[in-house]
């Protein structure tokens, strides 16, 4: 029986690589997308993913989610909590409002998945759930509080959630991408990219397509839980 996975944020960058690599892989693909619905109409056409529009960070809307996947393909072997926001700020510019947009989306909305879809892995007694974080999460960044301290609280969602639901056969891990090129860091200038690269000692930035092979790797049974691997270049070790 084929396995299903469902990857939020799936129209895009490392969301849109984990897609097509698992439907290459012979999985469901239920792709998860908000805005980005001509994006993610060409990749379900493409790869037979089974689209769902749902703002992550409103429990309303990932609960019909839940309810459309469940009706479609009963449970979801694979979670792939990959949505996220980032936006470069000083943090004297950073307001409540854009704080809690960056944090609804990467932290409540990794919450409110989890807690939808990790009902049916427990009674399943198996499951797989991959949280992508970022090298922000693990070092921080200057200009990027925000996202930083989202990132970092999805590494530790990640650690107590691993140890509460081991028992149950379900593995939660995270990954921690360096810089990949993505449309989330199209808005670097070529100084920037150099001065970046400066401190990369593989001297390029990654792959979407590197960072889903991590994840796939991830989502098989195995006996890794509750941890972080952060594909970098070597930026940090």
């Amino acid at each position: 029986m084929k396995k299903t996975v469902l990857v939020t944020g799936g129209s895009r960058g490392i969301g849109r690589a984990c897609c097509e690599l698992f439907a290459q892989k012979g999985f469901n693909v239920v792709l998860n997308y908000n805005k980005s619905g001509k994006e993610a109409m060409e990749i379900c056409g493409k790869y037979g993913c089974f689209p769902v529009r749902a703002d992550v960070s409103k429990r309303s809307e990932v609960e019909e989610m839940s309810r459309l996947v469940g009706e479609k393909f009963g449970y979801v072997d694979v979670l792939v909590n990959n949505a996220g926001v980032a936006k470069q700020l000083l943090f004297s510019d950073i307001d409540e409002e854009e704080w809690d947009r960056v944090f609804d989306t990467n932290v409540k909305g990794t919450y409110l998945v989890t807690h939808a879809f990790l009902p049916g892995m427990i009674h399943n007694k198996r499951g797989s759930i991959v949280n992508i974080s970022s090298v922000w999460g693990i070092t921080g960044a200057s200009c990027e509080v925000h996202y930083s301290a989202s990132k970092g609280a999805v590494i530790a969602f990640t650690k107590a959630l691993a140890k509460e639901v081991a028992p149950s056969g379900i593995s939660v891990n995270c990954v921690a991408p360096g810089v990949i090129d993505t449309e989330m860091n199209s808005s670097f200038g070529k100084e920037d990219m150099e001065y970046i690269l400066e401190d990369i000692p593989s001297a390029r930035v990654g792959k979407a397509s590197e960072i889903a092979e991590c994840v796939f790797f991830l989502a098989h049974d195995r006996y890794i839980t509750g941890q972080v691997i952060s594909p970098n270049g070597g930026m940090v070790i």
